[in-house]
């Protein structure tokens, strides 16, 4: 074998290696935008659920506007949101101001016990869990392929063709306070 064939085998080796390595970085990537997409599904579905909790609620408490109102203006910038920060902050925003909706809610037996507004509760309670597992899937996929990324030569071929790490995603969900979704069951004889 001469020199030239080596070198062949060489080039040809290291240009397996670069196409398997672009190869898989692609495959991440899309993976991410993958698991993007499902959070998307669940955060619609959350957004869906919106409007009908605040009309059930707003039947029993008039009187609730401003809370009313700040829960509809973040869930307009929530859908609005472009980024992974942008989406981070609408959501958590939206969070809280949910949290006060189900506070409120704790002041009216009658609401407590509407079959509709504990459907709908039940119904949140199962999307804010669909949202947290969808957030992990996502937030597993973006730490594979920023690794991936990270890692020589990966983050050389990264670099030439313009690969881009991608932020984490962090929701303040509903799940975080379990007794704010248990109206329904209320065993202290009140």
């Amino acid at each position: 074998m001469d020199l030239s064939q080596i070198f062949i085998i060489i080039f040809g080796i290291l240009g397996l290696a670069v196409i398997f390595s672009y190869n898989r970085m692609i495959i991440k990537r899309n993976r991410v935008d993958n698991a993007w997409s499902q959070i998307d599904v669940q955060l619609k579905r959350r957004y869906d659920l919106i409007p009908n909790l605040v009309e059930t609620v707003q039947a029993y408490a008039r009187h609730e506007r401003e809370t009313m109102a700040q829960i509809t203006e973040a869930r307009t910038r929530a859908i609005a949101a472009a980024t992974v920060k942008e989406q981070e902050q609408a959501e958590n925003d939206l969070t809280r101001n949910l949290k006060r909706l189900l506070a409120v809610a704790e002041a009216y037996p009658d609401l407590k016990a509407n079959k509709n507004f504990l459907m709908l509760q039940e119904e949140l309670a199962g999307t804010e869990s669909k949202i947290a597992f969808a957030r992990q899937f996502y937030n597993d996929s973006v730490m594979e392929y920023n690794t991936r990324l990270q890692l020589f030569p990966h983050n050389i071929l990264a670099g030439l063709f313009r690969f881009e790490g991608r932020d984490y995603l962090e929701i303040e969900g509903l799940e975080r306070e379990p007794q704010a979704v248990q109206f329904g069951s209320n065993q202290g004889g009140e």
